[in-house]
C-alpha cells in the first residue's frame, strides 16, 4: 500500500513493541482484521486504549487501517490488519529450511546436481541484473561506476545491504557488502558463494575484472568486490 510506514529496523522496532501491543498482534493474526470495538471487546479495554496500541503499531509499520464492508448507512467501520513487517512476530524457519534442502539436494544428486540447480538459479539472476542494466543505459554505453553503481542497488533490494566506493586506482571500483542474507546457505554450501562471484563476472562482462577481496565466510566482517576495466592485452 503506497505511503505506508514501514519500520527502518524491524528487529529494533520488534523489541520496543510492548507485551500488550504483541497481544493484539497476535489476536489480529487469528482473525485477520477488526474493528477498534470490537479489540477493546476482545481485551477488556476501552477504545480510547485499543487505538493507542494500533496508531503506535501503525506509526511502526506493524498494522494499517482500511476501509470494512458498509453496513448500510454512514461511513463503514474502519477495520485493522497486520501488515507484511509483523511476520518478524512470528516463527520463521526459511533459513533452516533453505540449509535442509540444500543438503538433501546434495545428498540425492550430489555436487553435479547442486552445482546444476545454482547455475539455472544464477542465469535467472544474470538475466534479472542484465535487463536491469539495460533499461538504465537507454541505449549509451554506460560507465563501469554507473554500472557498479546500479549493481548495488539490485543486491541491497536483496538484502546484502551494498554500498560502491573508489578504488584506489581511477578504473576500479568497490562494491562492499555488509550483510549476507544467505550465510547459513553459503555454510552448507560453499557453492553458492562461488556461483555469485561467476554471477558478477558474466552480469559485468569481460571488459571487466571483478576480484574478491574479502569475504564474510572467511572470518571478514563484509564482502567485498573490486571491480576493475580489464587491460587490453596487446597484439
Amino acid at each position: 500500500m503506497p505511503g505506508r510506514p514501514r519500520p527502518a529496523n524491524p528487529d529494533r522496532e520488534h523489541e520496543a513493541v510492548s507485551i500488550a501491543k504483541r497481544r493484539l498482534i497476535e489476536h489480529l493474526k487469528h482473525v485477520r482484521s477488526a474493528t477498534t470495538p470490537a479489540l477493546a471487546d476482545a481485551f477488556a479495554l476501552t477504545d480510547t486504549a485499543v487505538r493507542q496500541h494500533l496508531e503506535g503499531l501503525e506509526s511502526l509499520g506493524f498494522v494499517e487501517r482500511h476501509p470494512g464492508p458498509s453496513g448500510g448507512r454512514g461511513r463503514p467501520p474502519t477495520q485493522w490488519s497486520l501488515t507484511d513487517a509483523a511476520d518478524a512476530f512470528f516463527p520463521d524457519r526459511h533459513r533452516d529450511f533453505t540449509v535442509e534442502l540444500l543438503e538433501a539436494l546434495h545428498s540425492a544428486f550430489g555436487d553435479a546436481g547442486t552445482e546444476a540447480v545454482l547455475a539455472a538459479r544464477a542465469e535467472r539472476q544474470l538475466m534479472d541484473y542484465r535487463a536491469v542494466f539495460d533499461a538504465s543505459s537507454s541505449g549509451a554505453p554506460a560507465s563501469l561506476a554507473s554500472t557498479v553503481e546500479r549493481l548495488a542497488h539490485l543486491r541491497s533490494d536483496e538484502g546484502y545491504d551494498a554500498e560502491v566506493r573508489p578504488g584506489a586506482n581511477g578504473d576500479e571500483w568497490v562494491l562492499v557488502e555488509h550483510h549476507c542474507p544467505v550465510s547459513d546457505a553459503a555454510r552448507a554450501c560453499p557453492a553458492l558463494c562461488a556461483s555469485e562471484l561467476d554471477l558478477f563476472r558474466n552480469a559485468l562482462g569481460d571488459t571487466v575484472e571483478v576480484e574478491r577481496t574479502e569475504h564474510l565466510l572467511q572470518g571478514s566482517r563484509c564482502c567485498t568486490y573490486v571491480m576493475r576495466v580489464r587491460a587490453a592485452r596487446s597484439t
